[in-house]
Formats: structure tokens, C-alpha cells, sequence
């Protein structure tokens, strides 16, 4: 792992991303982006008027010295730190600043929720995650244990998946983790027969290893909906983290033939990473 981004809104949750993404900066010797998103008006920045000139240069300044007392922090001495200030609020641009520096995963804060609200629905964590062609991992508070020994990854063994698998695959096995695979059978008209289930298993690991040695990290687990099943299974194992494969721009993965992947997310209390398909 080379380099880490972090967008930056000053906010504590924001700070949750950046000491995690400090933590795992200094475990891979990595090169940290910060990325602050300065929301200014077309008309701001596009006038030819002094006065206008004179305010988005005021509001730069202003925010160039925020974020530069935000980054003034303990745990980031020892860190290569890249602060970088876009004018722009588009979070699909957090991808593009991703790709254009070759970083190798997205770290962001987010606060969840609770009740009938939706975890993503309308936050600055849903469209980071949407947009992002690399792994987004979403944290909602300070993480003490960064090393990710124990990780569930949640998956229905479609072929659609075997992208984000290898994808996930290949960053675990940089970070010495130890991956738990777990499918959820569904009741009614989702359920699936043991044989059914492993065959669709042995045909995604063909196609996707060209073996079947992974077969024994496979977890077979019931429940009435994904979600809870995924998150009794973590808890069960000690999972220090839990993936899930996403669609991009189509919202997280609807898999598990309909059951939406922002629920796991959504009452997850352990960080979560997404891996585009």
C-alpha cells in the first residue's frame, strides 16, 4: 500500500478516517492524501469582478489555514502527509484526485445512523462510495486496532462478484488478514439447498482462482435477512473488519438476490470496506 486519501470536512468523524488512515500511513510506510472539498459558487469563481475575486481568494486562505491547523496534529508527525484543497464539492472528484495520484484505498468517516434513517442515503459517504472505481473503508469512530487480522467477507458467489473478490483477495493478503468468506441463506423464495449453494461456490472459485482451496474459508449461515446474518457472523468470529462488494453508481451491492448491501453498513458498528464490482 503506497499512498491513502482521506477527505477532510473538520469534522470529528473526519478526524476517526484521518487517524486511522495516520495508522495504517505508518504501518506501509504509505503517503497520505488529505483532501479538503471547498464548496464555492460557479459564480465565485468564475467572476471577473474584484470584489468577487477578492472573496474567493478570502475563502481559500481561510480555508487553506483551517486545514492546516487541522492537520497540525501529534499522530501525523511521522507521516508524509499531501494536503489538497479542491474548490469544488463534488464528491465524485474524490475519485478522479484517487485515480490521478494511483492511491490505493479511500478512508472515510461516517456517523451511521439509527432508527428508520438510512445509513447512506444523501451523505457525503454515499457518493464517495458510488463514484469510487478503488476500496472505500467507511469507519464511524476511532480504531484502536488497525491490523484487520480477522475480516468477514460478505458474498453470494455470483459471477458479478469475482472482480471485487480478487480485488479484496489481493489487499488482504498485503495486510496479513485472515479472510472469513460467509453467504446468508434466505427463507422463501431465496432459500437455496446445501448442493445448490455449493455448487454455485465450486463454479465461482473456478472461475475466479482455478481452484478450489478456499473452499474451507467458506460459512454457510441462515438468518432472515443479510444484514443480521453477516453481523452475527462477524461478532461470532471476532471480525475486526467487514467487506462487501458495491456497484458503484448503482449503490452497494444488491446482493444476495435483492437484499441491499448499505443495511450491513448501516448497523455495523465495525468499520466496513467496499470493493467495486
Amino acid at each position: 500500500m503506497n499512498k491513502i486519501i482521506v477527505p477532510i470536512d473538520f469534522s470529528e468523524h473526519s478526524e476517526y478516517a484521518l487517524k486511522s488512515a495516520a495508522r495504517l500511513a505508518k504501518r506501509y510506510n504509505a503517503e497520505l492524501l488529505a483532501l479538503h472539498m471547498l464548496e464555492m459558487s460557479d459564480i465565485m469563481l468564475s467572476a471577473s469582478d474584484g470584489l468577487q475575486n477578492q472573496k474567493a481568494a478570502f475563502f481559500l486562505q481561510l480555508a487553506e489555514q483551517k486545514f492546516e491547523t487541522f492537520l497540525d496534529k501529534d499522530y501525523l508527525k511521522d507521516v508524509n502527509v499531501t494536503p489538497i484543497i479542491k474548490h469544488f464539492k463534488v464528491f465524485s472528484e474524490v475519485n478522479d484526485v484517487a485515480l490521478k495520484n494511483e492511491v490505493d484505498l479511500i478512508v472515510m468517516g461516517s456517523h451511521g445512523t439509527s432508527g428508520l434513517r438510512e445509513y447512506f442515503i444523501g451523505s457525503n459517504t454515499e457518493r464517495v462510495v458510488r463514484n469510487s472505481d478503488i476500496p472505500v473503508l467507511v469507519v464511524k469512530n476511532e480504531l484502536l486496532n488497525i491490523n484487520f487480522d480477522v475480516v468477514s467477507f460478505a458474498c453470494d458467489f455470483s459471477e458479478e462478484c469475482i472482480k471485487s473478490y480478487l480485488n479484496a483477495m489481493s489487499l488482504f493478503k498485503k495486510l496479513k488478514s485472515k479472510v472469513y468468506m460467509v453467504y446468508v441463506n434466505l427463507p422463501n423464495d431465496r432459500f437455496r439447498s446445501s448442493l445448490e449453494i455449493e455448487q454455485r461456490v465450486v463454479n465461482f472459485f473456478t472461475k475466479a482462482d482455478g481452484n478450489l482451496d478456499k473452499m474451507s474459508d467458506v460459512h454457510y449461515v441462515s438468518d432472515y435477512n443479510v444484514e443480521d446474518g453477516v453481523l452475527t457472523f462477524s461478532n461470532k468470529i471476532g471480525a475486526d473488519l467487514i467487506a462487501v462488494p458495491t456497484h458503484g453508481k448503482k449503490g452497494l451491492a444488491h446482493f444476495f438476490e435483492g437484499s441491499v448491501g448499505e443495511d450491513v453498513a448501516n448497523h455495523a458498528t465495525l468499520p466496513v470496506i467496499t470493493f467495486k464490482i
